[in-house]
């Protein structure tokens, strides 16, 4: 069971967080409330540690037009994964050179509707991709995206489906010259929320690799490393903070590359938003499954189909306030719908005051990437997860 109470300051400035509640008290559950200052001084943060990098946002974390806009007049680029969200940000006025198609898995014509709308950064980790990239998109840059470990200490894998091997990463990038694209760079994530910065070391060693090959063996100098995402939000485990993370990473990078640091890429999605919202729920029910039960079922109108995707397998365990106070009991807490899955945590209990009451509100801190853009469009009739930003 979580022992320790949830507390406002460890999350936010209360001063914010009062604010936030203000703004909520008047509207009807569930929705999340992100706040747009926090988002801006997160960016500030990456700006500082990494100034030698260039940031693109991962658009899917959370594709609010106030956050793309605000990242925009920051002077951002954006990680694009559809024509979906490239239309939306070049309707910001984003200009497609800040845009890279960061999705290795798409259709020929995407890649033709990409590069007609001005893109000319691609990802590749297949030979077939690479040769749809030449015939749609001709003389385009691309990089390769290596499979990398680090899958065990990360708390939102990305292995196994995207990336491959260094030996095709270096055929894939000699066969991109042969057909007459520009092979630019080597891109790798870590996985998402990931607490072990060692990960970025063993990734780095490996790029290194590759770079150090295909400049000797094949006269091919790779100008660019996408470093991905990775860096962790505020939940429940505690991670070091950006500045650690940064120092270190910085680190295996001049040790690799010394004065010869190629272009260096971040791609920023959790990062950036999760510190910023707050996701409001009600209690919808409150109940045990025996007379002799030793913990209470809590089920509240927000569930794994309607923003909280992430508690699948309990990854992701987002610090739950409650302005309730007194003792506390484990809890199960549930989602609405009328699916068995609905379940967010089970076996990690949550310790809820057993004043709890049904009608209560719930606040689920770090909620502001990946909770509306996971939410089913009208799962069991439930509308998708509402959005206000403020700030």
């Amino acid at each position: 069971m979580q022992e320790d109470i949830i507390r406002v300051e460890d999350y936010y400035n209360p001063e914010i967080f009062s604010e936030i509640k203000e703004f909520s008290d008047s509207k009807e559950t569930p929705f999340v409330v992100i706040d747009r200052r926090i988002i801006n001084d997160h960016y500030s943060d990456l700006v500082e540690n990494f100034p030698f990098a260039k940031i693109y946002y991962a658009i899917k974390a959370n594709p609010g037009n106030e956050i793309l806009s605000l990242l925009r007049d920051r002077g951002a680029n954006f990680d694009v994964a559809s024509i979906y969200e490239l239309d939306k940000v070049l309707n910001l006025g984003v200009s497609p050179e800040r845009c890279s198609y960061g999705n290795t898995i798409k259709k020929r014509k995407d890649i033709r509707y990409f590069y007609e709308k001005g893109i000319r950064l691609y990802v590749s980790d297949s030979e077939a991709d690479l040769r749809n990239i030449a015939q749609e998109a001709p003389g385009s840059k691309v990089y390769v995206r290596l499979l990398t470990e680090g899958s065990h200490t990360a708390d939102w894998p990305l292995s196994r489906k995207f990336g491959c091997q260094t030996d095709m990463a270096v055929n894939l990038m000699v066969l991109a010259k042969e057909l007459g694209l520009i092979p630019y760079g080597v891109s790798f994530h870590v996985g998402s929320q990931q607490r072990d910065i060692g990960a970025w070391d063993a990734a780095i060693d490996k790029v290194k690799a590759i770079f150090d090959w295909l400049r000797d063996e094949c006269d091919i100098k790779l100008k660019m490393i996408n470093m991905g995402g990775g860096f962790p939000a505020n939940y429940l485990t505690r991670t070091n903070d950006l500045a650690t993370y940064a120092k270190e990473i910085t680190h295996y990078l001049k040790d690799d590359f010394g004065d010869d640091m190629p272009e260096i890429i971040l791609e920023p999605g959790r990062s950036l938003c999760s510190n910023a919202g707050v996701l409001v729920s009600e209690v919808v029910l409150i109940s045990r499954k025996t007379t002799t039960s030793l913990h209470r079922w809590v089920y509240t109108d927000v569930g794994m189909f309607s923003g909280l995707i992430e508690t699948l397998g309990e990854a992701i365990k987002y610090p739950i306030y409650t302005e309730r106070s007194g003792e506390r009991e484990e809890c199960v807490i549930a989602g609405p719908t009328c699916d068995s899955a609905d379940i967010m945590y089970e076996d990690h209990k949550y310790g809820l005051p057993n004043s709890l009451e049904i009608g209560d509100r719930l606040y689920w801190f770090s909620t502001g990437a990946y909770t509306t853009s996971y939410s089913a469009v009208e799962f069991n009739g439930f509308p998708p997860l509402k959005q206000y930003v403020i700030g």
